[in-house]
């Protein structure tokens, strides 16, 4: 008796020490935390801030000239309790330059002088700006400090050599530019890391200020422009059968065909004066893109994304001929758009439009995607469906993805599979996932495999870097789903994504959050697969049979809290699944000892985890024999 009593109390033990555990917390984290900008419940804190700017560009293109000029007005707006002597600007074409700081190998055509700033005021009063050692970040001291609740006016002229596309942005062909990063922005300056002052190296991604902008773009007539935001002056810039058209598509069902090859040969799509100035705007975006063309066809549909106030967006294609994926890619875009806003995320797509591009890239960015043609159209859809998931992740939500990209990618990875699922069946769908984003991480043994997910992905490279950020967060995120079940799921995501639109939140904001909505502590959940070097491998241990019952003993041998599927095969070959959600790991993550019942004549059974892939499936097995 007495022994069954400290084993009880042991048992106890356990169980409170792994619901009780806490997260580890940063030291800047805390600061936040404790100066009220963050919560211990995941809400902003009372006293949340964030800076803002106010952009006005006016760009000038000139294909086949591949020198690209342009002039902005920022206002600065300071929000923050701080008072600013310097501003740290973003110079991210300067990763052209010669010696920039990279991460992957470049062809010798991705090489430019980089960006050139040839004049640039503060508050009217022009200063000396040197450019020649300016790698990605650029800091200046003001001549007088901007202080809490101020703004400052500034302005930049600049111009730079536009690369062939061999990253996320430069020249497709000789008259088909993406621009992208293309002009000087202030970083952003947060809550709990002060100025963003990290080097982009052309791996990582990007971290930026909700911002207003209006951008006039200039082009030699015969070009169109697509781009970030809405498009104020169609009428001016089109001949009116196609502003007709475009108009027409912003409320049709019907993929409309606005430019073809016969259209653009005409050389009569736009007003033919010597130049056109197409004029976009868009507010509380977190950055603006444009492709530039002479002969891409132009194609567009519109799509009710928000049945409650039938609220349309428009969705785009801009493409060369050869290109067949692309002349179903506003259909592609049309059921994205649609799938995401009434399913998973299941939050209304936020912006007017959609375009996708033919370029090189397989990348987003606000309203735009920037994508390789494919053969296969499965292939095709894929890839837009993940691009256009980005949506939400980053910039429904001002995500640091270069700090922490499994907050972004991990995300639109997770919601690939599960629009995947919709469109291919959950067979094919757990088959591709497993081949694209489970497989290089699970059987890969190396050390830098088993790194934590929350490592900061600034500092990291090669594997380490791409399957945090992809395959194992977005197994995380799902595994999360099947532990709180779809309406819970939906309910805590959807709270969080509420409580952040529009903000900057931290991994800490969205574990703390999901406990808070879900009424439960899962940080023994949290810790298992973002703070560990934990990975999936299951065990079969134990097994004891009595009659129509087994006890089956499983041993976490990788520490993941991963849901998995015991597959019980009958004497007459008939099977039975007992589904295990990540719960039966709540209270003891080395080992779980699950019931199965209603079983007769049970010959065998293996555990299978499906899109958890186990490492070692060599003990998942049990035989009676």
């Amino acid at each position: 008796m007495k022994r069954k009593i400290i084993l009880i109390l042991g048992l106890l033990f356990i169980t409170l020490s792994v619901l009780s555990q806490d997260l580890y917390i940063p030291r800047d984290v805390k600061q936040a935390i404790n100066n009220g900008t963050r919560s211990m419940t995941g809400e902003p804190g009372v006293n949340y801030w964030q800076n803002k700017g106010i952009y006005n560009m006016k760009i000038q293109v000139s294909p086949p000239d591949k020198t690209i000029y342009g002039q902005e007005e920022i206002v600065y707006i300071n929000n923050s309790p701080d008072t600013l002597s310097v501003l740290n600007f973003k110079l991210i074409l300067n990763n052209h330059k010669s010696g920039a700081a990279r991460l992957n190998q470049v062809w010798p055509d991705y090489i430019t002088t980089g960006i050139h700033i040839d004049k640039y005021t503060e508050n009217s009063k022009e200063k000396e700006w040197k450019d020649e050692n300016d790698g990605t970040n650029k800091r200046i001291t003001l001549d007088e400090p901007l202080l809490p609740d101020q703004r400052i006016n500034l302005s930049l002229d600049w111009h730079f050599d536009m690369s062939v596309q061999s990253g996320r942005e430069g020249a497709i062909d000789s008259t088909t530019f993406y621009l992208a990063y293309f002009y000087p922005r202030i970083a952003v300056y947060d809550d709990y890391q002060g100025w963003d002052n990290m080097t982009f190296t052309g791996s990582q991604e990007f971290y930026n200020d909700f911002n207003d902008y209006i951008v006039e773009i200039t082009v030699p007539k015969d070009y169109i422009v697509w781009g970030t935001g809405d498009l104020l002056n169609p009428e001016e810039i089109l001949q009116e059968k196609y502003a007709e058209r475009l108009k027409s598509s912003m409320t049709s069902d019907s993929v409309i065909r606005i430019a073809n090859q016969e259209d653009l040969a005409s050389k009569q799509v736009t007003k033919q004066t010597e130049t056109n100035i197409w004029k976009w705007k868009a507010n509380n975006i977190t950055d603006v893109a444009f492709a530039v063309s002479n002969h891409y066809n132009w194609d567009a549909g519109s799509v009710v994304v928000d049945h409650g106030t039938e609220r349309r967006a428009s969705v785009q294609a801009a493409y060369d001929e050869k290109s067949e994926d692309f002349k179903e890619m506003v259909g592609y875009g049309k059921h994205a758009l649609s799938w995401f806003s009434n399913n998973y995320p299941g939050v209304p797509y936020p912006f007017s439009k959609s375009t996708i591009v033919r370029g090189f890239a397989d990348m987003e960015y606000p309203m735009m995607v920037n994508d390789n043609s494919q053969k296969s159209p499965v292939f095709a859809r894929f890839v837009v469906e993940h691009e256009i998931a980005h949506t939400y992740f980053p910039f429904y939500m001002g995500i640091n993805e270069t700090r922490f990209g499994f907050m972004d990618e991990g995300w639109a990875t997770a919601l690939e599979y599960l629009i995947g699922i919709n469109d291919l069946g959950e067979e094919r769908a757990t088959m591709f996932f497993k081949m694209f984003r489970v497989n290089r991480w699970i059987n890969d043994k190396s050390m830098e495999q088993d790194i934590p997910i929350i490592t900061p992905s600034n500092i990291l490279s090669g594997p380490a870097l791409g399957n945090n950020e992809y395959g194992k967060a977005a197994l995380g995120y799902l595994a999360l789903k099947d532990l709180l079940g779809d309406q819970g799921f939906k309910t805590a995501l959807q709270g969080y994504m509420k409580r952040w639109h529009g903000k900057h939140p931290i991994p800490w904001d969205f574990f703390y959050s999901i406990n808070d909505i879900s009424g439960q502590n899962l940080n023994w959940f949290w810790d298992s697969w973002y703070f560990s070097h934990n990975y999936i491998d299951l065990a079969v241990k134990k097994v004891s049979v009595q009659k129509d019952k087994a006890t089956i003993t499983i041993e976490n041998i990788g520490g993941m809290p991963a849901p998995v599927n015991i597959i019980v095969t009958m004497e007459d070959g008939s099977q039975k699944v007992f589904h295990q959600t990540p719960k039966v790991w709540a209270h003891n993550l080395k080992e779980t000892a699950i019931i199965v019942e209603g079983l007769k004549d049970m010959k065998s059974f293996t555990l299978d985890g499906g899109i958890f892939m186990d490492a070692d499936m060599s003990n998942n097995s049990w035989n009676k024999n």
